[in-house]
């Protein structure tokens, strides 16, 4: 089945993430296989690992995509670009919404570079004419 394009209404904390960034990038694991896929900086107990993505099928971000033997294989329900843009909408509306002093910190402080803001441009001229295509 494929991955929905919904986002969960729960927030996610920062060891779900972790958890999340295995599952985006195995599609379909099981907890032991989340658990090895974590960087060797991060590792958890199994038991950690299990109680995570128990917490995550609760919040309907992961689910039950099937059994093999007695392990059940995991899979994610929201995609990363959700994820990560409701983290981002949070994280802006402690700026009243305004991404304006982000961007001058991240420009100030060396961590937005020309590429990036490159490819900010290239993704604002896509948004804005997708809008006024549907306009239309």
């Amino acid at each position: 089945m494929p991955i929905k394009r919904k986002s969960t209404s729960e927030k996610l904390s920062p060891m779900e993430l972790e958890i999340m960034q295995a599952f985006w990038k195995l599609k379909a694991a099981s907890i032991r296989e989340v658990q090895e896929a974590l960087p060797e900086k991060r590792k958890v107990e199994y038991t950690t690992v299990q109680t995570i993505v128990y917490r995550l099928e609760k919040k309907g971000a992961v689910r039950r995509a099937k059994k093999i033997g007695n392990a059940h294989v995991f899979e994610p329900t929201v995609t990363k670009k959700s994820a990560i843009g409701s983290l981002v909408d949070d994280f802006l509306s402690l700026f009243g919404g305004s991404a304006e002093p982000v961007m001058l910190h991240m420009a100030e402080s060396g961590k937005l570079s020309l590429e990036d803001l490159k490819a900010l441009e290239d993704a604002i001229k896509e948004t804005r004419e997708k809008k006024e295509a549907g306009d239309e």
